[in-house]
């Protein structure tokens, strides 16, 4: 039988991603009439080189030969690909039926989501130029800087996400205050809190995301006792610099937070509050494009000076002219590059040398918000910005930081091996994120928990984005369930169709009935957060069960005055499952194994070593290991789970969310009902 597994040390070794010059052996099992076998690769970044290596006879079984190679990988960080071709014989059918034995060349391919890693027999090499339709596939190894190091204040950190507009307003909150703030004929606001988003905008503009409910900084910091009870250690915000719209993604001005948000002191008040508290603030860095209406574009002669668009129409000096790339129709129209289309959001050039002293210069927006104590940015679309300027953007900030600035990046693929823009891209690799969002962290819990895969699918998946990413970026993998950009996962959990009008998606709400039952699974969601590895993002309200479809639905304010009581007891069900991370470090950077995933039951462990070190050599507090346990079905399971938990767990035919300490006893005896968990602590 042909056979090599990524994911099992008889056949790769070491696991995983590995630092440049690092050495690989790989092993490749074959039939005993196989013949000429070869290890394919091809390694590379921006360019690859492709590579054919004869395989070394190890051993001779009766009916099989073994084959290995080793690597010396390659000295800057990149992708390396890899599959095996061979002769053997195959037996085919003659027109006349009549048997017929011919040599022929096939390859051992990658296959997707096996167990171990494991590919099959095809005949055709993998596709893994940047612009190929991937298939079939070829193992990766991703080769990163030897010296990437992510800060630790990240590795199985808890942040809290917030859309600041609707998250609280302080409370000297003045309705007439926030109208004047920064008066513009094309906003709504809302003077009831309760009140719904709006979804037409006026009349006269049509829908803008132009409504605003006075959301403040001074109203996140009198909530951080609340955010602080969730045991967060990161607050990561959307836009706060001064913008049009209540979303601020069409930048105004880099320099200064929102007056309608209480401008540069208030968040000075926010910044010294979060540190008195141990939260550290991520900043969201919205560089490939600003606003149309800002002080840099200036289309509509809001602000002083002569902005980039009046100088191309009038001839005029502007220090923004080169920022951005303006042409004429055939009618003589003025039109420039945008963000998709959206003549609001005026796309900048990025290679622009004085664009880039802006951002990165001293004065400029990086050292600007860390002098002020922002301790690191999310830098908005990724994908599109070139991989130099987040390299410089990486180098600037860890500069303006001592090294401990958090570059989170986002991405909505598997990051590890992105392409845009007709190439890979230097993601992943230790020379521009520490990490990014973890969309495809959702992206499979959600089909896990709504029965679309079954939980060896699920597992698979999650063992190949941590096989293919660095442990130092895996670690810190911003693992959310919900956010600004997505259905809230309380949503997402009812199963809704794809609704595309607004005043449809506006009615959309869990049904008495499911309640129940959807809050179990919300729940297994959040245990899953905290048991898996990764930082552990919330969007303001999860907590709650808050509900929203796509955009503006999931940005609803917090509704502090009116929460129920089965929001209250949700509430404490979550902040009981979030401490288990502050309790017991082994859940924030332990090293994981798991022990059982088949149909509806997927059961993994958390581990120190003897000596009570963690994945990264570190010796961390509370316990040495926990299982997490999760039922997603609709029957019963019963499990028996020895203190030496890692031997194994038995399953045989199947506590809401409770947590088990199960040191003291040589063996346990866990029931789990339907749609449910258990965190076993020993």
């Amino acid at each position: 039988m042909f056979f090599h597994a990524s994911r099992s040390d008889r056949y790769r070794n070491p696991f995983g991603a590995q630092p440049c010059d690092g050495k690989v052996e790989l092993y490749f099992d074959t039939p005993s009439d196989a013949k000429n076998v070869t290890l394919c690769y091809t390694y590379g970044l921006y360019g690859f080189s492709y590579n054919e290596e004869p395989m070394s006879l190890i051993s001779d079984k009766e009916d099989s030969k073994r084959f290995r190679t080793e690597l010396l990988l390659p000295h800057e960080p990149g992708l390396l690909f890899y599959w095996f071709r061979f002769v053997h014989e195959v037996t085919f059918l003659t027109e006349d039926s009549a048997e017929e034995i011919k040599e022929v060349t096939d390859y051992y391919v990658s296959e997707a989501d096996t167990e171990d890693g494991s590919g099959k027999v095809y005949h055709e090499p993998p596709r893994v130029g940047a612009n190929e339709d991937k298939y079939p596939y070829a193992w990766q190894i991703t080769i990163y800087d030897r010296d990437f190091v992510t800060p630790d204040r990240m590795k199985g950190a808890i942040l809290y996400q917030i859309f600041p507009d609707r998250f609280a307003r302080d409370s000297s909150f003045d309705f007439e205050k926030m109208t004047m703030a920064s008066p513009r004929e094309e906003r709504i606001y809302h003077e009831d809190w309760y009140e719904d988003v709006d979804i037409k905008g006026k009349p006269s503009t049509g829908y803008l995301a132009c409504d605003f409910f006075g959301g403040s900084l001074r109203g996140i910091a009198e909530k951080l006792p609340y955010i602080k009870s969730l045991g967060v250690d990161i607050l990561y915000l959307n836009p706060i610099s001064e913008a049009r719209s209540s979303h601020r993604y069409d930048t105004a001005d880099y320099l200064t937070a929102d007056p309608i948000l209480g401008g540069n002191e208030a968040f000075d008040e926010l910044q010294s509050k979060a540190r008195e508290s141990g939260i550290t603030i991520i900043m969201d860095g919205v560089f490939s494009h600003t606003g149309a209406d800002s002080r840099y574009f200036n289309k509509f002669g809001r602000y002083d000076g002569t902005g980039a668009y009046e100088s191309y129409v009038t001839g005029k000096e502007s220090p923004y002219r080169s920022w951005y790339n303006f042409y004429r129709d055939s009618d003589g129209k003025v039109l420039y590059d945008s963000w998709w289309g959206f003549p609001d959001l005026p796309n900048v050039n990025e290679n622009d040398l004085s664009y880039r002293k802006f951002i990165f210069g001293k004065g400029g927006v990086v050292d600007t918000w860390t002098r002020r104590g922002a301790g690191g940015i999310r830098l908005d679309v990724s994908d599109e910005l070139p991989d130099s300027f987040i390299r410089q953007m990486r180098d600037t900030l860890k500069k303006c930081t001592d090294g401990e600035g958090i570059l989170v990046g986002e991405v909505w693929e598997d990051a590890s091996n992105k392409c845009s823009y007709g190439s890979y891209r230097d993601f992943l690799l230790g020379r521009t994120h520490d990490s990014v969002m973890g969309y495809t962290f959702r992206t499979a819990l959600l089909e896990f928990l709504n029965g679309y895969i079954p939980a060896e699918v699920y597992m698979s998946r999650m063992e190949g984005y941590r096989e293919r990413y660095p442990d130092q970026a895996f670690y810190c993998i911003m693992n959310l369930v919900s956010s600004h950009d997505v259905p809230r996962i309380f949503t997402m959990l009812d199963k809704p169709g794809d609704v595309s009008e607004r005043s449809e998606q506006q009615k959309m709400k869990v049904g008495k009935k499911e309640y129940d039952d959807l809050e179990k699974m919300a729940l297994m969601a959040l245990a899953l957060q905290v048991g898996y590895v990764g930082a552990c993002s919330l969007y303001y309200g999860d907590e709650i069960l808050l509900e929203g479809y796509k955009d503006p639905f999931n940005r609803r304010t917090y509704p502090w005055g009116k929460i129920t009581n089965k929001q209250h007891d949700h509430l404490s069900k979550a902040q009981r499952i979030l401490a288990l991370r502050r309790k017991h470090e082994v859940l924030r950077t332990g090293n994981i194994k798991t022990l059982y995933a088949g149909g509806d039951v997927l059961a993994f462990s958390r581990s120190l070593d003897a000596e009570g070190r963690d994945h990264f050599g570190k010796v961390c507090t509370g316990s040495r290991n926990i299982v997490l346990i999760l039922n997603r079905g609709e029957e019963d399971r019963y499990f028996s789970v020895g203190r030496d938990y890692a031997e194994e767990i038995k399953t045989s035919d199947a506590r809401y969310g409770k947590i088990i300490n199960a040191y003291e006893n040589e063996s346990r005896e866990v029931h789990l009902p339907p749609r449910s968990f258990s965190f076993l602590v020993f």
